[in-house]
């Protein structure tokens, strides 16, 4: 849910941060912070959060008749 109301706060997804590394952040109002980090001035932003990876199906539970019509 990128737009939903309540947002666990995190300095990675914030407006006034802005990503160095992995574990990293550089924000405008506190100087580096780590990526877990949050503090008052939090303002979300949409664009900066990365939504989790779909898992890979797994297709070898299936037999070649199960394709066919």
């Amino acid at each position: 849910m990128l737009f939903r109301k309540k947002i666990e706060r995190s300095c990675s997804y914030c407006a006034y941060g802005t990503k160095i590394d992995d574990e990293q952040v550089l924000c405008t109002k506190k100087g580096v912070v780590p990526v877990c980090g949050k503090c008052r001035k939090f303002s979300y932003d949409p664009c900066k959060r990365v939504p989790p990876k779909v898992k890979a199906l797994d297709f070898q539970k299936y037999d070649k008749e199960d394709f066919s019509l």
